[in-house]
């Protein structure tokens, strides 16, 4: 087993202090000296009336001087900004020289960046939360034991109480949610990258956990396209409960997600503003609101011998009573402390932009990260038989 005591106490800012990167700060104050930073005060309070340990800094990333002058004196930025703000803050990071996990979660290739990142010096590891995330370390791990044909990810967060219509509750921004749901769907096929419609192609599959879901087309490949050309299919799909998608779809067809403005009385709006709106008091999850986390990883491929091997890792992961804390923000933000950690003790120390998949094929960083997670009650149980 690989240890992951911590073994000596570094300086780190996380920036954005919503659900996850309040995590991030709370779990990592254990071992070291944090400073949780938002735009907003009120946030940025709650967390340390939660973990008074933390330091709380007001800062807006948008002004690139100032938050130039915040890092600098740090050893490691954790970012955890919206998704519309992720790509222009990691640049930003990595011209000031400062090594970054990144769980913003941007559209943007971030792979546009590895030689911006390679001239300063700098190790940025990006989209580190559990998918993208773990699913890609996990991925890269066994491509470097297998031969592999097939990569599937299966993978949702879910409300634990059902509220019709919609069935979910959302962790971060219904706008972000949204943009999951009207962005073109790229999944690999017989090594084509196809693009289809987002919420097609429903399956209907049985967990243990949670009985039937429904699994649809979303675009959550990201770097996957690019860094396993090798591997013939990969794809990515979204867990809900039954009938969710087809909810959506309506609102789609319907207009409800346009960006174009309309004029009502005197007034311009957007669609998906005003729908954002209504869907943050919708799918809004309550502080001590029980939720859960699903995952199913499935690798297909073949050994040495030629034989066949397939393995599968599932994950079923709830809200912390323990902690108050929600299952995606466990599961996502553990993942990136994990390499936060790996980075700090220089078990990983390659210059560059690094996607998870390209830390899981390391072996110890591999094992690390996984024990770093069940050390927090996240267990990935892992079946099938590799035949080596």
């Amino acid at each position: 087993m690989v240890g992951t005591a911590i073994q000596n106490m570094s300086n780190i800012i996380v920036i954005g202090a919503g659900m996850v990167g309040s995590a991030m700060a709370i779990d990592l104050v254990k071992n070291h000296q944090v400073t949780l930073s938002d735009f907003d005060i009120k946030p940025l309070e709650k967390a340390k009336a939660k973990q008074g340990k933390i330091n709380i800094l007001q800062l807006d990333v948008r002004d690139s001087t100032k938050l130039h002058d915040t890092i600098r004196n740090f050893d490691l930025v954790v970012c955890a900004v919206p998704g519309f703000l992720g790509y222009e803050t990691l640049k930003h990071i990595i011209d000031a020289g400062k090594n970054v996990v990144d769980i913003s979660f941007f559209s943007e290739n971030a792979l546009e960046l590895d030689d911006r990142a390679k001239s300063k010096g700098v190790t940025a590891v990006v989209d580190c939360g559990v998918a993208p995330g773990m699913g890609n370390m996990i991925l890269g791990y066994y491509n470097e034991k297998l031969k592999l044909t097939d990569f599937e990810c299966l993978v949702g967060g879910l409300p634990k109480i059902k509220k019709w219509p919609f069935n979910y509750k959302a962790p971060f921004s219904p706008i972000d949610v949204v943009e999951e749901y009207t962005r073109p769907a790229r999944f690999v096929e017989n090594g084509i990258i196809v693009t289809r419609d987002p919420l097609t192609d429903i399956e209907h599959i049985e967990f243990d956990q949670t009985g039937v879901l429904e699994a649809f087309n979303s675009d959550g490949l990201r770097s996957l396209i690019y860094t396993m050309p090798h591997i013939k299919n990969r794809k990515e799909k979204t867990l809900r409960y039954p009938g969710h998608a087809e909810y959506i779809k309506v609102l789609k067809a319907s207009g409800f997600f346009n960006n174009e403005k309309v004029n009502i009385k005197g007034m311009e709006i957007s669609p998906l503003e005003f729908s954002s709106k209504i869907l943050m008091d919708e799918w809004k999850l309550g502080e001590l609101e029980e939720e859960l986390t699903i995952m199913r990883i499935t690798l297909k491929g073949k050994n040495e011998k030629n034989e066949s091997a397939e393995i599968v890792y599932n994950l079923f992961d709830e809200y912390s009573h323990k902690t108050q804390t929600s299952s995606m923000a466990r599961t996502t933000g553990y993942t990136a402390t994990a390499v936060a950690n790996l980075v700090l003790q220089n078990l990983f120390t390659e210059k560059g932009i690094f996607p998870p998949e390209l830390i899981g094929k390391h072996e110890t960083c591999f094992h690390f990260v996984l024990n770093y997670l069940k050390e927090r009650n996240i267990n990935y149980t892992k079946t099938g038989s590799m035949n080596l």
